[in-house]
């Protein structure tokens, strides 16, 4: 009997998480920044799809064609039924990398991305997608692959070795996944007791298995406990992608693009030493301990002149996408937590707080800061979820109607479940975070009930007629008043803030 699976974790669905950074717009301000000519997406393919969020969120959201495959076929099949409620004609299958590879009916693809796939398989299909990323990426396009990194994960592969072995060694194969990473994770924690030296000497180790714990299993399952997990270096990565032409870019996400943030000015004198761009990536890992990363890769890179990079950084648009005084100026790097200059963050977050559509360049004039000062302000902005890219007007209006149909879905999906925490932009062109409670809002709006006790007893009827209480503080809320209550502050709370931003998101 074959193994579809290929040894990947195939009895415990996958989360139904999503991830910006596959969003085919946000590649133009990461490759503007660096200096690089960034191709129009037309055709799109995502390998390792899990359960079709992110595929189909963009697919919706933007106008470029997507395609891809997923090995599982639960995951395929609800993958395909959004695609069929959305109208996108997105082609979504449940077939391996070699058959998908194999298929004559794909076209080339100016962007190709993989999120949380290459470090968990086998060899043999990382050998299947580099032939295909060869065969179907086109010249000038794009590759996103995000893997797990050395050194960051130097000293806790042994451990995850260690669990993993008590999953298939000792756990009980009938009692299912969950039952056996709860029971690796008791064996570590009993290890640690006993104060091992392994233990002594990595002294974060404690500390990690804590914060483990603390995870979903779902996720654990898939992120630990394949059998095919492999961290890699950088260096690697290049010798893996030597025969597809590709050349690294830069970093997907965007707060790397910030050194300030996570170089010291020591370090980064030392980087700025060393000649070979390949050698500084791999020796800049080593500086921030790197754990994971996600990468743009370009098959064919063209840098632009100075007045092209900054007359195509001008008409950039950009949308404040939460309150203006709920923003922080403060942004984790791998120096820690820094705090932005007020001097320049404060008059751009004054001129995007009516959360229009505004240009970078617009913003330059509006506040007298230099395009450098906007461009990383920009950055930090989105890179921290504070800001969004907008889409050119006539995307964002192709892309109404199947954001309209998919999001109309999602928030009925909402009334049984808040496994589903996003919703589609058309003038992001991507999704953004809307919690369960949001969406049976948003229901409960599409009925007429616009005031937030109206909301709110809309979404409690909801939650009582399947028996459900909120969780407060780590506490169940029993009385219904108190759950009306809570579910009061939230809807209003929802109307003040909230229901302006979705509107300039074209999700009301």
């Amino acid at each position: 009997m074959s193994d579809w699976t290929s040894g990947y974790v195939a009895d415990i669905a996958y989360t139904f998480g999503y991830y910006a950074e596959l969003n085919p717009l946000r590649v133009k301000l990461a490759f503007l920044h660096t200096g690089l000519a960034c191709p129009e997406m037309a055709n799109a393919c995502e390998l390792g799809f899990g359960q079709g969020m992110s595929a189909n969120l963009h697919a919706a959201a933007n106008v470029t064609q997507w395609h891809g495959t997923d090995f599982n076929p639960s995951q395929a099949g609800f993958a395909q039924e959004l695609a069929s409620i959305s109208g996108t004609g997105a082609k979504l299958f449940d077939e391996s990398f070699a058959d998908f590879a194999a298929r004559s009916d794909l076209p080339e693809f100016d962007y190709i991305g993989l999120h949380g796939i290459w470090s968990w398989i086998s060899d043999e299909n990382r050998a299947v997608i580099v032939e295909f990323i060869r065969r179907k990426l086109k010249v000038g396009g794009v590759l996103y692959i995000s893997y797990n990194t050395q050194p960051g994960w130097a000293s806790f592969a042994p451990m995850r070795h260690l669990m993993t072995e008590h999953a298939e060694i000792i756990g009980a194969e009938g009692n299912g996944i969950v039952s056996r990473i709860n029971g690796a994770l008791d064996f570590t924690e009993k290890l640690l007791a006993t104060q091992p030296l392994y233990a002594r000497v990595n002294t974060q180790i404690g500390e990690r298995i804590k914060k483990v714990k603390e995870q979903n299993r779902h996720y654990l399952a898939h992120e630990y406990f394949n059998r095919d997990w492999l961290p890699m270096h950088f260096a690697t990565m290049t010798k893996w992608l030597e025969s597809t032409k590709l050349s690294y870019a830069c970093s997907a996400h965007y707060l790397d693009h910030i050194d300030a943030i996570n170089l010291s000015s020591e370090q980064q004198q030392f980087l700025n030493d060393i000649p070979d761009a390949g050698f500084k990536e791999t020796t800049r890992d080593f500086i921030v301990n790197q754990q994971f990363r996600r990468d743009y890769w370009v098959r064919g890179p063209r840098k632009l002149s100075d007045l092209a990079q900054a007359e195509q950084l001008r008409q950039l648009r950009i949308l404040l996408i939460q309150p203006r005084h709920d923003i922080s100026l403060k942004v984790n790097g791998s120096l820690g937590e820094a705090t932005m200059q007020d001097h320049i963050y404060a008059p751009v977050l004054d001129a995007m707080s009516d959360h229009q559509i505004i240009s970078l360049g617009q913003l330059e004039q509006a506040t007298q800061l230099s395009l450098a000062q906007i461009l990383q302000a920009a950055i930090v902005l989105i890179g921290s979820s504070n800001a969004a890219l907008v889409q050119d007007d006539a995307q964002i209006a192709k892309a109404k109607k199947a954001c309209e149909k998919l999001n109309s879905y999602l928030c009925n999906q909402a009334r049984g479940s808040s496994d589903i925490s996003y919703l589609a932009s058309p003038v992001s062109g991507g999704g953004v975070a809307v919690g369960r409670f949001q969406q049976l809002f948003l229901l409960a709006r599409n009925q007429g009930k616009k005031h937030p006790t109206e909301m709110a007893q809309f979404a409690w009827q909801i939650l009582a007629a399947q028996g459900q209480k909120l969780l407060k503080d780590g506490v169940i809320m029993e009385k219904t008043e108190d759950n009306i209550a809570e579910l009061s502050q939230q809807a209003q709370h929802f109307c003040d803030k909230k229901i302006n931003i979705l509107k300039a998101l074209g999700i009301v």
